[in-house]
């Protein structure tokens, strides 16, 4: 893995953190159909298990927008209908959803946003690696920045420009994943959104769709997982929205995830 080592024991492969390329029709999907129409050995098998790590109670959403077209280019946008977005889906029934994986320590209730920056310095052209977001995220962080200090519930959605692609580790964006969630030495949690310029990141939706797809699968899994495999994880399936890959359902009006639900054995 790319992400810095720390002394908690994670999965070494790369797929528990990421958003996978929609799935072609012509294969068979391994989550489970929102039917319910699946044995209870398969829904059994795909029960996720509490690993004993930290889980945000309430998540506290920083979003930053790193480059020129979300000031005054093709994206700019996109900007306002993210925030709504995620003002709307953290005080909403996703959030309900999600209370079911609450621990004694970690009560998992609503969230909120509590900041929008727009950064152009230093954005990336063409490509950027994992390792230099989690550096430029430590110096926004550590340095006099517009950027908010972490608490224990603050999760970073980092969103980059139309043109800009991400590795992490072995894979690249567009080629392996849509988006991920990671964290920096286990008290920095954060998500790379690139946007959505492939069809196996878009699928029949459009670019706003898809990111908000995106966003409600990774942030559902930084709630329940935020430092990956060490929170709520199935060593087969992966994390909570994994499982429900590319299901989708509308809550208040946005196209989000379906996320595996342990208590009703599902995609809901």
């Amino acid at each position: 893995m790319s992400t810095t080592k720390t002394s908690t024991t994670r999965p070494s492969h790369e797929a528990i953190r990421v958003a996978p390329l929609h799935q072609p029709k012509s294969r068979k999907p391994i989550s489970v159909a929102v039917s319910g129409s699946v044995t209870a050995a398969a829904a059994s098998s795909r029960q996720l298990e509490y690993n004993g790590g930290p889980l945000l109670r309430n998540a506290e959403v920083v979003v930053i927008y790193w480059g020129a077209q979300f000031k005054d280019g093709e994206l700019q946008s996109l900007t306002d209908k993210l925030d709504v977005f995620f003002d709307s889906i953290l005080t909403s029934p996703m959030m309900d959803q999600l209370h079911e994986y609450s621990t004694k320590k970690y009560s998992i209730g609503p969230g909120k946003r509590v900041a929008s920056v727009m950064i152009t310095a230093g954005a990336p052209k063409g490509h950027i690696s994992d390792s230099a977001i989690q550096k430029q995220l430590r110096r926004w962080i550590s340095g006099n920045t517009i950027v908010p200090k972490p608490n224990e519930n603050t999760i970073y959605f980092l969103y980059l420009e139309h043109g800009v692609s991400v590795s992490m580790g072995g894979s690249r964006s567009c080629s392996s994943f849509c988006g991920y969630h990671d964290a920096i030495d286990n008290s920095i949690f954060y998500a790379v959104m690139p946007y959505p310029s492939c069809s196996g990141c878009r699928g029949d939706l459009d670019p706003f769709e898809a990111l908000c797809a995106t966003s409600s699968h990774e942030l559902c899994e930084a709630i329940t997982d935020p430092i990956p495999g060490t929170g709520w994880y199935n060593e087969e399936f992966g994390e909570v929205g994994d499982i429900c890959a590319w299901q989708f359902k509308s809550v208040r009006g946005y196209v989000v995830q379906k996320e595996w639900s342990n208590k009703l054995r599902r995609c809901v």
